[in-house]
């Protein structure tokens, strides 16, 4: 089991960060197997009003995961530093209270996503016929939060000492488990939108312990009762990294909310079409998070173990590497995308046709424009691993701007089009506060590693 562990202070820097964010990938791949699977469940069998009730919760859903995801990442950024350092012990302690800060929102978390799913649904103006729905998913959802936590928080950890194959095996293992429960809650229980969600959060405890398990055969994480022994100082340095990542993930779904707003006054054959393609998001940026998690990893620990040069070297082979992987996942979207849509989509043929026209052309426009989001996820993993975590918050403070500008304005001029921009503007705002920002952050970096000379 050590051996999955991976050093990423010495080797080249280009094959670290590809190998690394590989299994990463893989497990993406899995983890968005099973997101399409509900989604082509719920779809075809049944009908685009559930689907569009899947849609409208998507937002909601996917605030509770950012903030879960910001910050266990923020705590993962400081595991990094502490393995690079060779600082075990204190590395002990952050796992330790990272697990105590992580229980605690656990509860809040659970609380506020009750307490809000329905009035949030209406400001939104979700659609009378699918509230019911959307409200119930979302209510189950909420309650499996723990899980979410559970998970995040695990895996983070076992990238922030360089072993991305644990969480690969324990997503293949919950990609095949959610399958099948997708498939016997849905098509033999009949117990619609509620068995998708159900079938979801098992398939999230049973990764979970998968990669708890595998965390107890590491010896230099054997924790003991101190280790969870709160601890002011080391809370405050957790938070500082964490709350910015969460605060980063809040901005960026309030702006999606705002474009959901917008599309819920579309219909439920647009807001079905949207779905679909916002299904088949993950998949674009699927080796960019992947490549994000490999930067956190590998620039935390080159800082924790004062190896400043080698952030610039892995920099530049990510940026390359990414760059390339954004222009064949667009080839292929553009090419079968059409295709590969048809799997989510049921009724009359003249609700197919108008869905499908919709969707494609959200897909197309993403595809396009796909290289600026592989840079946006390089350059700011690349920022958060060396330990600033504010300047990608401002990052989605601009994206919030640009996503909730152009979904307000541009459907005013061009009419429900102009929806389709948002999402790339956003990305173009990202990068205008990211790309500056991180050789603000490299220079300071450099100033360090001439300090050592």
């Amino acid at each position: 089991m050590a051996s999955r562990i991976k050093n990423m202070t010495t080797g080249k820097p280009g094959k670290l960060i590809f190998t690394f964010a590989l299994p990463l990938m893989i497990g993406n791949v899995f983890q968005q197997l099973y997101t399409v699977v509900d989604t082509m469940v719920v779809g075809k069998y049944l009908g685009v009003g559930a689907l569009a009730a899947l849609g409208a919760s998507d937002w909601m859903n996917w605030l509770m995961l950012g903030i879960i995801q910001g910050f266990t990442q923020g705590f993962g950024i400081l595991m990094a530093h502490e393995f690079g350092a060779g600082r075990y012990e204190k590395l002990r302690r952050v796992v330790g209270n990272s697990a105590v800060l992580s229980a605690l929102f656990s509860v809040l978390l659970i609380i506020a996503g009750q307490l809000t799913a329905r009035p949030v649904l209406l400001l939104l103006q979700t659609p009378a016929d699918i509230l019911p729905d959307a409200l119930l998913y979302l209510r189950i959802m909420f309650f499996g939060i723990p899980i979410v936590m559970a998970y995040n928080l695990l895996a983070c950890t076992l990238r922030s000492l360089g072993d991305g194959k644990t969480p690969l095996q324990a997503m293949v293992v919950a990609s095949l488990t959610n399958i099948v429960l997708d498939l016997i809650f849905v098509m033999v229980f009949h117990w619609g939108i509620a068995g998708a969600a159900a079938a979801t959060l098992i398939a999230q405890l049973v990764s979970s312990l998968f990669c708890l398990y595998h965390i107890g055969k590491l010896e230099i994480l054997h924790l003991t009762r101190d280790d969870f022994r709160p601890q002011m100082q080391l809370f405050v340095q957790l938070l500082k990294l964490g709350s910015p990542m969460a605060f980063q993930f809040c901005f960026i779904c309030v702006g999606g909310m705002i474009v959901q707003f917008v599309i819920n006054g579309f219909g439920v054959l647009f807001i079905a079409g949207f779905t679909a393609s916002n299904k088949l998001y993950g998949i674009l940026e699927i080796a960019a998070t992947s490549y994000g998690y490999a930067m956190i990893t590998y620039v935390g620990q080159n800082l924790g173990a004062k190896e400043y040069g080698r952030i610039r070297q892995g920099m530049r082979s990510a940026l390359i590497i990414a760059f390339l992987t954004s222009l064949v996942i667009a080839a292929v979207m553009l090419l079968f995308g059409k295709f590969i849509l048809g799997w989510f989509i049921s009724g009359t043929p003249d609700e197919i046709e108008k869905t499908l026209k919709i969707a494609y052309f959200y897909l197309a426009v993403m595809s396009v424009c796909l290289p600026i989001l592989y840079v946006l996820h390089i350059v700011r993993s690349a920022i958060q691993g060396m330990g600033n975590t504010n300047l990608p918050m401002l990052s989605g403070v601009l994206e919030f701007v640009m996503r909730t500008a152009v979904a307000l304005l541009l459907p005013l001029a061009v009419g429900e089009i102009g929806i389709f921009f948002a999402e790339t503007a956003a990305w173009i705002g990202a990068d205008m506060v990211l790309i500056p920002s991180y050789f603000a952050v490299a220079k300071k970096c450099l100033h360090k590693e001439r300090n050592a000379d």
